[in-house]
């Protein structure tokens, strides 16, 4: 029961933050059996999995995520630049040598 109020209080947040009115749920078995149709479903809306009955995760799109979150998508530089592990690290990309030609047409 208690599973089932913590579902409910949860989808009632989504809904109010204007995700969906009804989030699809996997088991944990079923998640790991088809990652792929949870995916699929959480195009439409958020998908809860649940581990024994009681939701345990939450699975939405990243544009989603952001829009909750109150944040912008990074672009894929900055997200490389805010690993951790990775401040000063220079790289120059070598020079490619490559000598041109013209294309020549018979």
């Amino acid at each position: 029961m208690r599973a089932a109020i913590q579902c409910h209080n949860i989808q009632t947040l989504l809904i109010s933050g204007g995700l969906m009115s009804t989030p699809h749920t996997f088991s944990s078995r079923d998640f790991t059996r088809d990652v792929g149709a949870a995916k699929r479903a959480a195009s439409e809306g958020p998908v809860f999995i649940t581990d024994r009955g009681r939701p345990a995760f939450a699975l939405l799109r990243i544009e989603e995520y952001y829009r909750l979150a109150g944040k912008r998508e990074m672009s894929l530089l900055e997200l490389m630049d805010s690993l951790p592990g990775t401040e000063g690290i220079e790289f120059e990309a070598p020079r490619a040598d490559i000598q041109l030609k013209a294309a020549e047409f018979d």
